[in-house]
């Protein structure tokens, strides 16, 4: 796959290692000629000096064969306006931002970011789950704030310990992605069983995670 990556910050530096590291193909581009110059010589990847805001410098990066854009930029405005350059002008089909400002995750949303990435957000949601203990944790809303990945801990007393994917309902427009249990990560197919303590990975629409949420944990 190849990955444009806007902002050699830190966030941009360890994305790209690990996108390389993944062999994936990769190009950096960020405004600082020193750090342009002192990434060019730690990874292998096409590193690029210059405003990803411009279109010129993103041709350059070769954004028009990529299949995503990051923009993860310490600016909030440079990454929404690079996404937008991304998704109009060279019709990229995966935009992925970085939300500095909390306050700006909505704005994103609406304006057709994919995946904005607010680290802030997260962050909150891993603290409270830790205090808390809560059995669901909507992990990421995206496609405009339409759809969630959630993440549900079943107790004891779940309505579908034992019981099977296949012999339970979903929500409409829901889907089970993964199952978590102990160190087992289960793709779950028809025949897979509950068991008490899974964490139930799932997508589903917004408007739809009060009924997941009664579906396997029984609570509302």
């Amino acid at each position: 796959m190849y990955i444009v990556i806007v902002g050699a910050g830190k966030v941009g530096y360890f994305l790209a290692k690990r996108m390389i590291a993944a062999k994936h193909t990769v190009a950096i581009v960020d405004k600082d000629k020193a750090i342009c110059e002192e990434i060019a010589k730690q990874l292998e990847g096409l590193v690029i000096h210059g405003d990803g805001c411009d279109p010129r410098i993103l041709e350059e990066a070769g954004l028009g064969r990529a299949e995503v854009v990051a923009a993860v930029t310490g600016d909030d405005e440079d990454n929404l306006i690079i996404c937008q350059l991304a998704k109009e002008k060279f019709r990229i089909q995966r935009t992925v931002a970085r939300v500095n400002n909390p306050d700006n995750e909505h704005t994103f949303s609406e304006l057709g970011i994919d995946v904005p990435i607010d680290s802030t957000k997260i962050i909150a949601k891993i603290i409270e789950e830790e205090v808390s203990f809560s059995d669901f944790v909507n992990l990421m809303s995206f496609k405009r704030g339409k759809l969630s990945i959630v993440r549900v801990d079943l107790p004891p007393d779940s309505p579908v310990i034992n019981k099977r994917v296949q012999d339970i309902q979903l929500p409409p427009d829901s889907v089970l992605v993964s199952i978590v249990r102990g160190e087992e990560v289960i793709v779950p197919k028809g025949n897979t069983a509950f068991q008490a303590q899974d964490d139930i990975i799932a997508l589903t629409l917004v408007g739809n995670e009060p009924q997941l949420l009664n579906l396997l944990v029984g609570k509302i």
